[in-house]
């Protein structure tokens, strides 16, 4: 019985410090601005694995350089998300491991690395997540925003009738309502939130965790009329607050 015991700690021990994993899929979640904003195990997992598939190289290359990170990159984005996803499927099962990253923040949000996930999940390879940064909670966090109950949509559409379509949709929300949008279509989305959804209190941060932070606040039309005449710059995150009442 006492051996049994020993034998059980001895086995828990070596599984913490040298993990018993192999064809092993590690969502990992990367800074979305200040390089510190990174966990000492995706660091560490990040220089374990055999390759790292990023959504874009380069922009991976300068967070590997920064922690002296050797592991070799490939690169996995929405434009050969199909072909490759199928190359690093094959990767995994011949036993060897993958750490998938985003341009910034957690993979899968916003971005084609479910792709992947679900491709591991369809073909059991085993699969843990390095939580860490996401853009759309920080904002929320930030923004003094209702917080208990929220929802996420993403990216617009792209040309305004078909996002006003879609904003029609939050006319009778509650929840906060998340967004993200880029620059060049800001304006023209916050014109839209004003039309469809009764010109709202809206936040906009942009830049979080670097050096130009910046959080706006105030009606959708206020805020046109603030980026009219500031300009814009950056990626944005743009909350809503519930458009009716409880």
């Amino acid at each position: 019985m006492f051996f049994d015991y020993f034998l059980y700690l001895v086995i828990l021990y070596l599984g913490y410090f040298f993990p018993f994993t192999t064809n092993m899929l590690y969502i990992v979640s990367t800074p979305i601005g200040n390089l510190k904003d990174i966990t000492f195990r995706a660091v560490e997992t990040l220089k374990q694995v055999d390759l790292i598939a990023a959504e874009d190289t380069r922009h991976t290359r300068i967070l590997t350089k920064h922690y002296d990170i050797q592991t070799p990159l490939t690169s996995y984005f929405e434009h050969n998300k199909v072909k490759k996803g199928d190359e690093l499927l094959k990767i995994l099962q011949e036993g060897k491991d993958i750490a998938l990253v985003t341009d910034a923040g957690t993979p899968g949000i916003s971005d084609p690395g479910y792709r992947l996930i679900q491709l591991a999940k369809e073909h059991n390879i085993g699969m843990t997540v390095i939580p860490g940064a996401s853009a759309c909670i920080a904002a929320l966090s930030l923004s003094a925003l209702p917080t208990d109950r929220f929802v996420f949509e993403g990216f617009l559409p792209v040309k305004s009738p078909s996002r006003c379509t879609r904003l029609e949709t939050f006319k009778d929300e509650r929840r906060t309502i998340i967004f993200y949008e880029s620059p060049h279509r800001l304006i023209k989305c916050l014109k839209d939130i004003q039309k469809v959804l009764d010109d709202p209190f809206v936040v906009c941060a942009r830049e979080i965790t670097k050096k130009f932070e910046e959080v706006c606040e105030g009606s959708a039309s206020e805020l046109v009329e603030h980026f009219e005449q500031r300009g814009v710059k950056g990626e944005f995150v743009v909350l809503v607050r519930g458009c009716k009442k409880s």
